[in-house]
């Protein structure tokens, strides 16, 4: 990997693609066991069904929170330029190893409480969705506590800049900030396209407070989860000019390499 690759910013987006890795791995696995449960009319759990219900609570809440830790670090970088322990790759290596022990500690409490059941309409592990304890619990901790944040420091961030630019400052600070700022508009877009394609999944958690959830709801939103991840990658790979130039240049050399051998 380039040395341009070996920086902060980009270990912090290698952490948001490894997150959105692990939660497609998920998803994809639990989409083989359902359809080979659809072919072959099996009406009860996997061994492994109770697990990828967990993971899949886990996997969607670090990605939420890799986001959470970007935002962090631009804010830093912006408003609190003379702290110089938070833009350390080892502060920010510890932040991410935190991240990833609370999600993966806090989805065992459904584990132990019995709340991932099998759902047989959709041959899936899962949360039930009704107006419970459990469910709430869990939209908090994966989606709104980190995206709420992530938009809070979003906010103090233009308001900073804003003011920024009504003062008498070396034009060099301005500009990094507002490139900070443009860069932090890029996760808000990533974020934007979650919230957008999850919320079908949000819909239905909603009118399960009220009224029954639709038969297969499950396997209508996780149709949209799959589309989210899949433009989530993208969109990474797009934005994310230093990695994308590696790997095009990498690939560029293999071809030329493969080209030279035929000839």
């Amino acid at each position: 990997m380039d040395k341009t690759c070996h920086t902060v910013p980009m270990m912090l987006v290698a952490n948001s693609c490894l997150s959105a890795l692990l939660c497609a791995s998920d998803i994809l696995w639990i989409s083989i066991a359902t359809l080979i449960n659809d072919v072959k009319q099996i009406e009860y759990q996997n061994l492994f069904c109770i697990f990828c219900g967990y993971l899949t609570y886990a996997s969607c809440a670090v990605l939420n929170y890799s986001f959470l830790l970007q935002a962090f670090y631009r804010y830093m970088i912006v408003v609190c330029p003379t702290r110089s322990f938070w833009q350390l790759p080892q502060s920010q290596l510890l932040l991410i190893v935190l991240t990833w022990i609370y999600v993966l500690i806090f989805p065992t409490g459904f584990i132990f409480t019995g709340d991932i059941i099998y759902n047989m309409d959709n041959q899936i592990c899962q949360i039930p969705l009704r107006f419970s304890f459990a469910i709430i619990f869990a939209v908090l901790c994966v989606y709104i506590i980190p995206v709420s944040i992530t938009m809070f420091i979003y906010y103090k961030l233009v308001r900073f800049i804003h003011q920024m630019n009504q003062r008498i400052i070396p034009v060099n600070t301005l500009v990094r900030a507002r490139r900070e700022l443009k860069m932090f508009r890029r996760t808000v877009t990533l974020l934007m396209i979650i919230f957008i394609l999850d919320f079908p999944y949000a819909l239905f958690i909603f009118i399960s407070f009220f009224n029954a959830a639709p038969k297969y709801h499950f396997r209508i939103a996780y149709i949209f989860i799959d589309i989210a991840l899949a433009c989530v990658m993208i969109v990474l790979f797009q934005f994310t000019d230093p990695l994308k130039t590696s790997i095009l240049k990498k690939l560029n050399i293999e071809l030329e390499m493969v080209a030279l051998t035929e000839s």
